[in-house]
């Protein structure tokens, strides 16, 4: 009987404990249900928390030039310690794998007060071509703004984008500038900052890289400003006076003021393999400014000379300016023939430029001729179609210390002319040079990718005149060391020696 009493007793313990058992693990299927739900929220939290924020990375740039220029009449001027800041803040927002928005602040000033700087002579430097190019104020300014939607169809990959576009430090030009990735345009001949758009596909299955993309961007908008009617009355006997600003309501074109500038064309790249590549652009530019000598009486001597001449200059529309450019680069050159060469980079690049003058204003151009002055046209100070030519060569090399070595050198013939006035040198655009140039520079990493340093060397060999003059009088071409070059002290050569460190996060 005990040990019937005893089983019994055994087996309800059993019974109990497997009950036990089941409700325990029961309990654990219920917490690792919730766990995998927890998970499951937290991802999707963070997830739609990284898709909600900006991100950020500073690019902060300290730079030393020494600048000396010397004139054909060897008159020399320069600046042995212009000290700089450069500051861009670059963000990204990526709401989803095909949509990106991009945008960059800059700020860009010499050490300490401008006093003198701002203001003067004819503003080129506040052009918004290059407001975030030049030493400017202590303004931060938008320098990049811009969305672009990267969707794919069957074979083709598709870019659009609209904005405040990314059109400095393009193809070619980034190697010296030390920019890992090359901006939209060729760097040949577009180097300034544009609001516009492009649209593009590259097609991988007809050749590696094969792509083209139309591109549109706009350089000035004619239009009065806001309320600038506010200062327009009307008087007792009727007739509107006025004294300041447009009588014009908001907005509205001015026909009294440039036209709008616009600029289009294409990029296109028939092959890219990483290795070899080659691409091609062409642009028109429409109404392109300049500044126009739209009148000139000579002193009372009847002689030209700066004491007594009067001459009042104007800014007009010169014409149209088209553009092309054809590169080809090689990222290693040969098949692992060696470490150097493997890491060694080559380009070639030819572009050609052709201006397509229209009328401008000139109340006095029979006495400028008289005078020997010449400016009869208005365009590239001609009133015949110019067709320029350039070509551009350069090779960046590794070196013993870790960092990279490059030299480069381009020339640029009577009337070439390009829209590179963004490019960044103090002394100028090297690439719109009318003549020659060669530059060296040395790049050198200090701490990892964060922190590095360069020795940058450039020099200008100008052959005739109007290099970096607008597309008016002021790019006029005739020889430096001709009569009229003596006359006007013609710059004959340009020299900046950079040293930078530069941070990058």
């Amino acid at each position: 009987m005990k040990k019937i009493i005893a089983l019994s007793a055994t087996a309800a313990f059993l019974s109990t404990a497997v009950y036990a058992n089941d409700d325990l693990q029961s309990q654990i299927d219920k917490l690792n249900k919730q766990v995998n739900y927890l998970q499951k929220k937290v991802s999707s939290v963070n997830a739609q928390a990284a898709n909600d924020n900006i991100k950020f990375d500073v690019d902060f740039r300290t730079a030393v030039d020494k600048i000396e220029y010397e004139s054909v009449n060897g008159n020399k001027y320069k600046n042995t310690n212009l000290y700089s800041n450069r500051l861009w803040l670059n963000m990204g927002y990526a709401p989803t794998d095909d949509m990106v928005f991009k945008g960059q602040l800059s700020y860009y000033k010499a050490f300490g007060a401008s006093y003198g700087q701002r203001g003067t002579g004819f503003g080129f430097d506040t052009f918004d071509w290059i407001s975030s190019e030049t030493l400017n104020d202590d303004k931060v300014r938008v320098r990049e703004a811009y969305w672009l939607w990267m969707p794919t169809f069957g074979d083709a990959r598709v870019t659009a984008s609209i904005g405040r576009r990314p059109s400095t430090n393009g193809y070619l030009a980034n190697l010296r500038e030390d920019d890992k990735k090359p901006k939209s345009p060729l760097g040949h001949v577009i180097n300034m900052e544009f609001d516009g758009a492009s649209a593009g596909v590259t097609l991988d299955k007809v050749l590696p890289g094969f792509m083209v993309k139309l591109c549109l961007g706009r350089g000035l908008t004619n239009a009065t400003g806001w309320a600038s009617n506010a200062t327009s009355r009307i008087t007792p006997t009727g007739f509107n006076s006025f004294t300041g600003g447009s009588t014009q309501p908001n907005y509205t074109e001015d026909g009294n003021n440039l036209d709008t500038v616009d600029l289009y064309g294409f990029i296109f790249v028939p092959y890219d393999d990483g290795q070899y590549a080659v691409k091609t652009t062409w642009y028109r530019g429409k109404n392109v400014p300049g500044l126009i000598l739209s009148d000139y009486s000579a002193g009372a001597d009847a002689t030209m000379n700066t004491a007594d001449d009067v001459q009042t200059w104007s800014m007009q529309n010169t014409g149209d300016m088209d553009g092309m450019a054809v590169s080809f680069k090689v990222d290693g050159i040969g098949n692992e023939i060696s470490d150097f060469l493997d890491e060694t980079t080559f380009f070639a690049s030819y572009a050609m430029s052709k201006s397509h003058p229209a009328s401008v204003n000139r109340t006095a151009t029979a006495t400028m001729v008289a005078q020997g002055m010449g400016i009869t046209g208005s365009m590239l100070g001609s009133n015949k179609s110019e067709t320029g030519h350039s070509y551009w060569l350069g090779v960046n090399m590794p070196n013993l210390t870790g960092g990279r070595f490059g030299l480069e050198y381009n020339h640029g013939d009577e009337h070439w002319k390009s829209f590179t006035y963004g490019e960044d040198t103090m002394s100028g655009s090297k690439l719109a040079t009318r003549g020659n140039a060669i530059e060296a520079y040395w790049t050198q990493p200090l701490i990892d990718n964060v922190f590095s340093m360069q020795v940058r060397y450039t020099q200008m060999n100008y052959d005739y005149s109007g290099s970096n003059g607008f597309f008016g009088d002021g790019s006029l071409s005739y020889k430096v060391d001709s009569i009229m070059g003596k006359m006007m002290d013609e710059i004959e050569t340009a020299q900046d020696l950079r040293v930078y460190f530069r941070y990058r996060y």
